[in-house]
């Protein structure tokens, strides 16, 4: 992987993963035996380290002392229902896919019958029970085999579900209820081969259920990657960040998804739909490839894609800025982007996610304690800082080493116009893989009946504040509404920049004692935050993508005769709705 230290100690690292939590089992959050946060394994360059401030700071900002030995219990024995019988269909399978290929098992059907969204299908999962359940799982290794499956799937009255990663977070993959007929999870991990790579024009021919993971790792070995690192990188697969048009943290010099993707081959119960050939750009009409980016898993099986691949950096570089205020970053990170010098990423955070990042830091001795009391001594006297103000900037600089280093001197020059002060490389590079470890954070502090959740959008450079404002004042609102325990965590940053505005990512935590009907209060506040963004002319989704999650605001962004228009070529490609999970617009 192209930044991240996996493995500090040189031990083999287990890539199993939790049954229906984040992640790897061997990596953590816990409270040691001295109440002290601590990573476990060995996995990341955080792991194995004690963070001292982290639970105090959880506490104050919450509002609410929290004690460590009142958990919320999981369910220990989760209803999983029968499957639904589909005995000719998987008589048939088996005469395409191994048995061992085939499974109605039901911790593994339990498995694939949900994504990753916190506050709805973890929580019914972890803590009640999901209303359905994968009826069969299955595993193609090949295009071919895909297209035997989904022909089988239309004889025998099947609904397919394409399973990637698990990682989705828009209710992608929670399955309806109503759907009467047998649901088979389609699992593509065993399509995850690096068929060919073009090392003239610099494409690799790539299955689409390989890990992004799996996918640096191959082609690093040979000397290349794509770059393409989302925050889920360890774990979702290329055909989910192609179903759903992901970002990645590197998009400024990589690109986002739609660039990255040359071709791509998508199976459908109609038949396969891709280009014969493979190019840079054409221009032979509306093109069938673009159809696919966003699809869903509403369309078909994606099984292959050519991307554009690149030599290893040079080098690569981090820094790290801090700014007297969020505005103030904010215009920064305006005159980088119109300045034309942009790095491979550049993030801003504000200051409550400043603060949190900070509390993830193992405790300071020796010289590291003298450093960092000079550093806050610095700020605060020199240069007239209010640390509850500060905000904070991690820049990733890849490319040559004369094109980092051009890089570097203008970013430090433009910074220091704002009135910014370097931070130095490492808290650049630790701000920057502190993303990929903090997402079992929110696994952590769910048996303390805390409640996290995620919200991401797009907006216009002029309408930044507004759009934050208007969730941090929601929040609010809404914690006052269902009259919860202590305060609110909300936070903001801004994760990638374009010619005309940026993404805005939200973190949200709030304690969900005491409520009689959690689920209930969960829903409203992800919909009351939805509305506040939609409301101040933020974007539906800027990558997560649409599922089932946002499907009621379609209407405000998509004309009734767009939607009709995607409801006729669904039912062009696929007439009898093999692919029934109903997501976007399609449901």
């Amino acid at each position: 992987m192209a930044d991240k230290a996996l493995n500090r100690s040189g031990q083999s690292l287990d890539q199993s993963l939790h049954d229906h939590l984040w992640g790897y089992r061997d990596t953590r959050f816990r409270l040691n035996e001295r109440g002290v946060v601590e990573l476990t394994g060995h996995r990341y360059d955080m792991s194995g380290t004690e963070m001292p401030l982290f639970w105090p700071f959880v506490q104050d900002i919450l509002g609410h002392e929290i004690d460590p030995t009142d958990l919320k219990s999981p369910n220990a024995a989760p209803v999983v229902p029968e499957p639904r019988p589909c005995p000719e269909f998987r008589r048939a399978v088996e005469t395409v896919l191994a048995k061992d290929r085939v499974s109605d098992n039901a911790k593994v059907r339990l498995n694939h019958s949900h994504g990753q969204t916190s506050n709805w299908e973890l929580y019914q999962v972890i803590y009640e029970n999901l209303e359905r359940v994968a009826d069969l799982v299955v595993w193609p290794e090949s295009t071919e085999e895909a297209k035997q499956l989904i022909q089988l799937a239309g004889q025998h009255g099947v609904c397919l579900v394409p399973y990637g990663g698990g990682t989705n977070v828009s209710n992608a993959l929670l399955l309806s209820p109503a759907e009467t007929r047998p649901i088979v999870s389609v699992d593509m991990s065993r399509m995850n081969r690096v068929l060919s790579i073009d090392e003239t024009n610099q494409t690799a021919c790539v299955q689409a259920g390989i890990t992004g993971s799996e996918l640096e790792r191959a082609l690093r070995a040979e000397g290349w990657i794509v770059g393409h690192e989302p925050d889920s990188m360890e774990l979702s697969t290329l055909g989910g960040w192609i179903s759903t048009n992901a970002s990645g943290m590197k998009k400024n010099r990589y690109g986002n998804i739609e660039q990255i993707v040359e071709k791509v081959t998508l199976i459908s119960p109609r038949g396969e739909i891709t280009h014969h050939d493979s190019a840079p750009r054409r221009s032979a009409g509306i093109q069938p490839r673009d159809l696919v980016f966003g699809s869903e898993g509403n369309l078909g099986l994606i099984t292959e894609a050519v991307v554009n691949i690149h030599r290893i950096p040079e080098e690569t570089r981090y820094a790290s800025y801090v700014f007297p205020d969020f505005p103030r970053g904010v215009d920064f990170m305006l005159r980088l982007q119109r300045s034309g010098v942009v790095p491979a990423s550049v993030r801003l955070v504000d200051n409550l996610q400043f603060r949190f990042s900070q509390a993830l830091k193992p405790e300071a001795t020796g010289l590291k304690a003298v450093e960092q009391t000079i550093q806050r001594t610095a700020l605060e006297k020199l240069y007239r800082f209010d640390l509850r103000n500060i905000s904070a900037a991690t820049v990733v600089m890849e490319g040559s080493r004369s094109e980092v280093s051009h890089q570097a001197r203008h970013i430090k020059s433009l910074a220091k116009s704002f009135r910014g002060v370097a931070g130095g490389s490492e808290n650049g590079k630790r701000g920057y893989m502190l993303t990929y470890a903090i997402a079992y954070i929110r696994d952590f502090l769910a048996p303390y009946y805390i409640s996290g959740e995620t919200y991401e959008t797009s907006t216009t450079w002029d309408n930044i504040h507004n759009v934050v404002d208007s969730v941090k004042q929601a929040a609010l609102d809404l914690h006052a509404k269902h009259n919860l325990y202590g305060n609110p965590f909300i936070s903001a940053r801004i994760t990638q920049v374009y010619h005309s505005g940026v993404c805005i990512y939200f973190t949200h935590g709030f304690s969900n004692r005491g409520l009689e009907n959690p689920l209930e209060v969960f829903i409203d506040i992800e919909h009351g935050i939805r509305e506040a963004i939609l409301a101040a002319d933020g974007s539906i989704s800027h990558h997560h993508g649409v599922g089932k999650l946002r499907q009621r605001y379609l209407d405000r962004v998509m004309t009734s005769t767009s939607r009709s228009m995607l409801r006729e070529l669904k039912h062009s490609a696929d007439p009898d709705n093999v692919f029934g999970i109903g997501n976007g617009a399609f449901g």
